[in-house]
């Protein structure tokens, strides 16, 4: 049946990411910048946002492959378990400025992979998207590695990748990566 579902997907060039990360991240502002919508007027995501993304010939869509872009209030955060069925990727959203909640960063997504490997048998794909690393005293990959302490998340195959939501540096590179790694991984036979 899984062997079924996963030519279906093939054919269809589907797949389904989610993206998740503390409140005020950069998780809704990433999304419009990569479908080209105005980035002046976002506003924090009360719930989930839900997009249809088209790259290189991949539909990252509501109609069997989400692109789930998450609320990241601590009210909301018990709920992210929630959209991992049938997900592919996870694109972890870290505010590269925000020094006081990295560890509050870190615990999260450490709590949410352990949760996801409990609750789904395989391992999704982990990009970290360190947002706003255009602004001047950001974090730098290392402290960011360093921080969310990345290297000892062994059960993921994991990125990351500096980006700017605002000038879209990285934004394309970083769904490039999900989806040339994730093809190869999920449908090939």
């Amino acid at each position: 049946m899984l062997s079924i579902l996963r030519k279906a997907r093939l054919k269809d060039k589907e797949m389904r990411i989610l993206m998740l990360g503390l409140d005020n991240a950069g998780k809704t502002t990433i999304v419009k910048k990569i479908m080209g919508e105005d980035i002046n007027t976002v506003s924090p995501t009360l719930g989930f946002i839900i997009k249809t993304i088209d790259y290189d010939g991949w539909v990252i869509d509501p109609t069997g492959a989400l692109s789930w872009d998450v609320g990241g209030q601590k009210t909301l955060r018990s709920y992210w378990r929630n959209y991992f069925e049938k997900t592919d990727a996870l694109i972890w959203v870290v505010d590269a400025t925000d020094r006081l909640r990295i560890e509050d960063c870190r615990d999260e997504l450490h709590g949410l992979l352990q949760e996801e490997v409990r609750t789904i048998p395989r391992a999704i794909l982990l990009l970290v998207f360190a947002n706003k690393t255009d602004v001047e005293g950001c974090m730098d990959e290392k402290e960011i590695l360093s921080a969310l302490e990345l290297a000892s998340i062994r059960t993921h195959r994991w990125h990351v990748l500096r980006c700017s939501a605002m000038t879209g540096r990285n934004l394309k590179q970083g769904l490039a990566w999900v989806v040339d790694d994730a093809k190869s991984r999920l449908f090939l036979y």
